[in-house]
């Protein structure tokens, strides 16, 4: 019997995924990759951005004033709220993982929600308080 390959590049992916029991915990430990992968983005992102210094403080400042537009507060507001999470959560895998917290994971997990998203709202007013609290 000879092999023949399968003709649909994403149909063993939809069937594992499919098939994949997502849990909280697999929540929390996709959302940790997502998450830090995107800080790695930034990273780059951060050093192109502090790349025009070498181009003279004229073109910094202008490079600031467009990085102070609303777009970009959003995009820091996001950034924000991608750091928020993985240092959280990052810090709920280092409770479970060394306090041998496992038993106490999905309390855990909960309350890297509630802190998360407190800080994340906070965040939001700060970033955005001119906008939001102009007379």
């Amino acid at each position: 019997m000879a092999y023949t390959p399968n003709r649909e590049p994403l149909g063993a992916w939809n069937r594992l995924i499919t098939k994949y029991r997502m849990h909280s915990g697999s929540v929390a430990y996709l959302l940790q990759r997502i998450t830090g992968i995107g800080l790695i983005v930034y990273l780059f992102v951060h050093i192109w951005a502090l790349s025009s210094l070498t181009k003279g403080h004229a073109a910094f400042a202008e490079e600031m004033k467009t990085f102070s537009t609303p777009p970009f507060k959003f995009v820091e507001w996001a950034l924000g709220t991608l750091v928020m999470f993985h240092a959280f959560n990052g810090i709920r895998i280092a409770v479970v993982d060394l306090a041998n917290g496992a038993k106490y994971h999905k309390k855990l997990l909960a309350g890297v929600w509630i802190a998360g998203i407190a800080v994340v709202i906070g965040m939001f007013c700060l970033i955005f308080s001119t906008e939001l609290f102009a007379k």
